[in-house]
């Protein structure tokens, strides 16, 4: 049976909210800017911290609020991404879900389509990337699709905006299909004892209880609020028994038979002919992951990565705005406004001064990161877009597994090499609590931003071969064992690494500039509040005369088991507030010839592993919570003095000169 909802929103079917659903890499993002206009509202799911982004458009004459949810591999939660696009789903009242699917891959995204008609939502089927799958050689009777499925159906290539007006025409005729999916006796059996005891929602009794019926853990609360205690306890004694009775997990009979239905559509609507075989995109995509000759792919694209973001955006962008722009320009006429205006020394020292919150804390945020920040950005979206992504992450799988994560944690690590502080954001991409746990700690511990790295380096350029290599040796063991041992402490399971590798692709500039523009907005308000909380801690500790009691008590360690000069307590006191300017302070020292060989490169260790900035740590804070970042920063303090000083007690001890 089917069920027409009007797009019109009459009194009898108000319609307010538009989600759109689908597996992972399938084009809703885009579908959403097409839709929309913009990016727009950017927010964690309220419990979790799985984003999801709003926005309004105006369709046929009437607004409406489009909802991106995660990309989902199975309604059935198995992930917080899956659970939280469940919760909306059972939530969102009045609610229509446009489902994206790769026309690539109809197989996969029809099993989410019958999960999504057994719920009874009113729904239509967008088939996005038809160019590729034309390019692949594969066709999709649409036509055909819509008729076996009851729903609307049509193709769009989202990332030209083709196809944008077939969606929004098809909203107008959207449907409810009350699919259903025979199942072996049994479970048919326990949902029919079910249903009666469910209460009414925006999803059908059956999908719900299937959903229980394959030990979903996630609607326990949700049922114990609705349902009497009773009920539960009988719910419960119901799905006990069908347990019982079959060796393999329910859901995993369910998804067999859903696939199996979706197998049969799929030799229905779908044709293959002769492809492009040649197509160098698809020669290069290939060449990319190839166990050998993908390496130095990876190495060209990730120097390329470290060129624009590393030495045009941490160097060139930096330079012309922190000294020109605001150095130069800014700054001084803002200190020469204020000095006319407000003639107050502690007002002046609060917004010009050392710690200034626009000395330090808007400089800081607009001058030095903001411009690495938009360059990674633009990186971050060619590689989206390009398809490379995926293929990035399987090329660094295996390096990584070394320390309990996957290969995709080698894109906040190289961010890391940008800005420490808005890599620590970007671990949200990781897949479970534990990965992002693991990578916050490597970037805060041996991760240098790319301020810091240049300094490093050029303070290594003063010391043997043989100087640098036991740096460079030290850091990368001392993460090694540290990432390690602590993939053994922090609880929780590693995330499957499960990649859907999507062709390789021209970017389009377009949605490039839509997503930066979008990115940078959400970093203005995420991230510029941290750096003036910063700076104002500074400013009141350097007031009250407290930074130089912390420095009276860190001399003895710097002093006494580093072997460095009194005057570099400073430096690493300087270094937790920006890193690059205790390195630079490490710099002045061994310019300046007060530190020889050895304890440049005992301070280059140590300060390389030392904690990292304030306006990191408060992101670690804002992440994480205190107790991890408290754990966090005892983990890495410990290790750079402690490292430091080893390295320190056995160059003295072997007699070594560097």
């Amino acid at each position: 049976m089917k069920e027409r909802v009007s797009i019109g929103g009459s009194e009898d079917s108000p319609l307010h909210k538009i989600l759109l659903v689908g597996n992972p890499n399938v084009g809703k993002s885009v579908l959403f800017g097409a839709l929309t206009g913009r990016y727009a509202i950017v927010s964690n799911y309220p419990g979790t911290t799985v984003e999801i982004t709003r926005g309004n458009a105006t369709l046929r004459g009437r607004r409406f609020q489009i909802v991106d949810t995660p990309g989902v591999n199975n309604l059935i939660p198995h992930s917080e991404d899956e659970q939280v696009t469940r919760d909306m789903l059972l939530e969102e009242t009045g609610a229509c879900v446009v489902q994206v699917a790769d026309c690539k891959n109809l197989r996969r995204g029809l099993l989410i389509t019958l999960q999504l008609m057994e719920m009874g939502v009113p729904m239509v089927l967008a088939l996005n990337m038809e160019d590729e799958a034309r390019g692949l050689g594969l066709e999709v009777d649409q036509d055909r699709l819509s008729e076996i499925l009851g729903i609307p159906v049509v193709t769009t290539v989202a990332t030209r905006r083709k196809g944008i007006d077939r969606v929004i025409q098809a909203l107008s005729a959207v449907r409810r299909s009350h699919f259903r999916q025979e199942l072996p006796r049994e479970i048919e059996e326990a949902i029919e004892a079910i249903e009666p005891m469910l209460p009414e929602s925006n999803l059908s009794k059956r999908s719900l209880a299937i959903m229980l019926l394959a030990e979903d853990g996630t609607l326990t609360k949700w049922l114990n609020a609705r349902v009497s205690e009773k009920a539960v306890r009988t719910i419960a004694d119901i799905c006990r028994k069908v347990h019982t009775g079959f060796s393999e997990p329910v859901s995993f009979i369910v998804n067999r038979e859903h696939l199996k239905k979706a197998d049969e559509i799929v030799a229905q609507v779908v044709r293959y002919r002769d492809g492009r075989g040649g197509d160098w995109l698809q020669k290069l995509g290939d060449l990319s992951m190839h166990p050998i000759l993908g390496i130095p792919v990876l190495g060209a694209v990730l120097g390329m990565l470290y060129l624009f973001v590393g030495r045009f955006g941490a160097g060139f962008l930096v330079d012309l705005l922190e000294e020109d722009v605001f150095g130069g320009l800014v700054l001084p006429r803002l200190a020469s406004w204020l000095e006319a205006l407000v003639p107050v020394p502690f007002v002046k020292d609060l917004m010009v001064g050392q710690y200034g919150l626009l000395t330090m804390a808007v400089t800081y945020a607009l001058a030095i990161v903001l411009p690495i920040v938009a360059t990674f950005f633009v990186a971050f979206g060619i590689l989206e877009d390009s398809g490379y992504m995926p293929r990035l992450a399987v090329m660094a799988n295996r390096l990584f597994h070394v320390v309990g994560l996957s290969g995709k944690a080698v894109l906040p690590m190289i961010l890391g090499l940008g800005c420490d502080t808005m890599a620590t954001l970007t671990t949200r991409i990781l897949d479970t609590r534990k990965e992002r746990i693991l990578v916050t700690l490597m970037l805060a511990l041996g991760v240098p931003c790319s301020a810091q790295l240049g300094v490093i380096l050029g303070m290594l350029g003063g010391l043997s071969v043989v100087a640098v290599s036991v740096w460079v040796l030290v850091i990368a063991l001392t993460m090694l064992a540290v990432g390690y041992l602590a993939s053994r402490m922090v609880p929780g399971e590693e995330g499957a690494f499960i990649l859907e590798i999507p062709p390789l692709r021209v970017p389009h500039l377009t949605n490039i500039l839509v997503k930066t523009l979008a990115r940078i907005e959400w970093y203005l308000k995420e991230a510029v509040p941290l750096f003036i909380i910063g700076t104002l801690i500074l400013f009141l500790l350097d007031k009250a005369r407290l930074l130089e009691k912390i420095q009276d008590v860190a001399e003895p360690v710097v002093k006494g088991w580093l072997g460095l000069p009194s005057e570099a307590t400073e430096a690493f006191l300087i270094g937790f507030l920006r890193r690059d300017y205790g390195a630079a302070g490490l710099y002045a020292l061994a310019r300046g010839g007060s530190m020889d060989s050895r304890q440049i490169l005992v301070s280059l260790v140590a300060i390389t592993l030392f904690v990292p900035c304030i306006a990191n740590l408060l992101m670690i804070i804002k992440e994480r919570g205190w107790g991890t970042a408290l754990w966090m920063v005892t983990v890495v303090f410990a290790t750079a003095f402690g490292v430091g000083g080893l390295l320190n007690q056995a160059i003295k001890w072997i007699g070594w000169v560097p």
